[in-house]
């Protein structure tokens, strides 16, 4: 394909992802972010081997991992038996393989430096509010105050599950708000309640779930900090502010005392960002000179941890396909065929299993405490549920050019780029 104009909406891990690829592709890039200085929302995440793979391609593993937190195993436990319920090791994927628990902050800064050197276009405090389609790169954004962009032959989505974009997708879709968010905060990582290679759960049947993961260091010479959460109903979240913050983390610790270290250094309620989560999927996550990368083309609750991952798997598949078609609509529908299956199991995971972790049943608790911890146990489930996990019950990097379990070479296409 000859070269693009492309205007890419948001400079999340999706966006800044796509804006690397692209211009590697010689294509013109521009970014539009809403904020007037660049910045990461929430506290951590993990990189699952699949987004790993795709920050490999941008000669960005090495400097990641060196600011993440080795994830070896998920341990889930009742708060009051400690029995444990959840047991996911990727070990049972390889001996070698792992996720990444990494500060959301030291992503964004790893990408967004690397986007400031590359030759892309970056205007800040533009906050696209409509799309208008037009021929022969005449596709335009319109921002808040009215003003329109200049006309591209591309526009990719990349704003989040609520993006104003929306309603330019081919196919109309339903999303859903998701009665349980969560509470989030970024703490210093204190040796002793948990192992600093996993990921700790405590759950009070599926109302209360408490999490701590290790998340690296957010600055290159920083301290090693871990991710605190607490998941809530957002509608819940003003009277628990009334009641008062140590009420609140009374509470925690009655549940799960060892981590008084961490709510220690809790001391107001600005330190914790409450996060709502919903659910949708794009049927088609491109509609006429626009394509929807990441949350925008398919969010969810993060049980299954593959929020970012699957935001970096969308740039790179939408990257090969502009490599690989010489027509831009072909392309398209090509990236969405690429992504559509992975896409749509995992959607559907995510949506099954919301429940059994978030909810108010005491039967779905019921049978996750009880029923499903004994079956995880039999093989070849605790293979399974590492491929859940790791993101690779199917293999996503198939129709962009690596075949199932290899993680090491590099597409076709984006071997160019490199």
């Amino acid at each position: 394909m000859k070269a693009l104009s492309i205007a890419i909406v948001g400079a999340g891990p999706g966006g800044m992802a796509c804006a690397l690829l692209l211009s590697r592709l010689s294509h013109k890039v521009a970014v539009f972010e809403q904020f007037e200085k660049p910045r990461p929302i929430g506290s951590g995440l993990i990189l699952q081997p699949t987004g790993m793979v795709v920050l490999e391609h941008l000669d960005l593993g090495t400097e990641v991992r060196g600011r993440a937190a080795p994830i070896r195993f998920i341990d889930g436990r009742d708060a009051e038996s400690l029995r444990r319920v959840l047991d996911v090791r990727y070990d049972a994927l390889g001996a070698s393989l792992q996720g990444h628990g990494i500060h959301r902050g030291a992503l964004f800064e790893i990408l967004y430096r690397e986007l400031l050197r590359a030759p892309v276009a970056v205007e800040t405090g533009n906050r696209a509010t409509d799309f208008l389609a037009g021929p022969d790169g005449g596709n335009r954004l319109v921002f808040e105050g009215g003003r329109s962009s200049a006309g591209f032959d591309l526009v990719i989505d990349a704003s989040g599950a609520r993006s104003p974009l929306l309603d330019h997708a081919a196919k109309r879709f339903r999303r859903r708000e998701l009665a349980y968010g969560a509470l989030w905060a970024s703490l210093d990582w204190r040796d002793g309640p948990c192992k600093p290679d996993a990921l700790t759960q405590r759950y009070r049947r599926a109302s209360v779930m408490i999490g701590l993961l290790p998340i690296g260091r957010k600055k290159p010479d920083g301290s090693d900090m871990a991710a605190f959460f607490w998941s809530l109903k957002p509608a819940d979240y003003e009277d628990l502010r009334h009641r008062g913050l140590s009420a609140w983390k009374s509470r925690i610790s009655n549940l799960w005392p060892e981590v008084s270290p961490y709510l220690d250094q809790i001391s107001d309620w600005d330190q914790l960002t409450l996060a709502r989560y919903g659910h949708h999927t794009l049927p088609v996550p491109a509609g006429r000179g626009i394509a929807f990368v990441g949350d925008s083309a398919h969010s969810t609750s993060p049980q299954l941890g593959q929020g970012a991952n699957m935001a970096l798997l969308d740039a790179a598949a939408l990257a090969t396909a502009l490599a690989e078609y010489r027509d831009l609509d072909q392309a398209l529908a090509e990236y969405c065929r690429m992504r559509r299956v992975h896409v749509r199991l995992f959607q559907a995971l995510s949506l099954f299993l919301t429940p059994f972790y978030q909810s108010d049943s005491t039967a779905l608790a019921w049978a996750r405490d009880r029923l499903v911890a004994t079956v995880a146990k039999v093989p070849p489930a605790p293979r399974i549920l590492a491929m859940m996990v790791a993101g690779t019950l199917v293999d996503p990097f198939r129709p962009i050019g690596i075949g199932e379990g290899n993680w090491l070479p590099a597409p076709a296409a984006l071997k160019a780029i490199r």
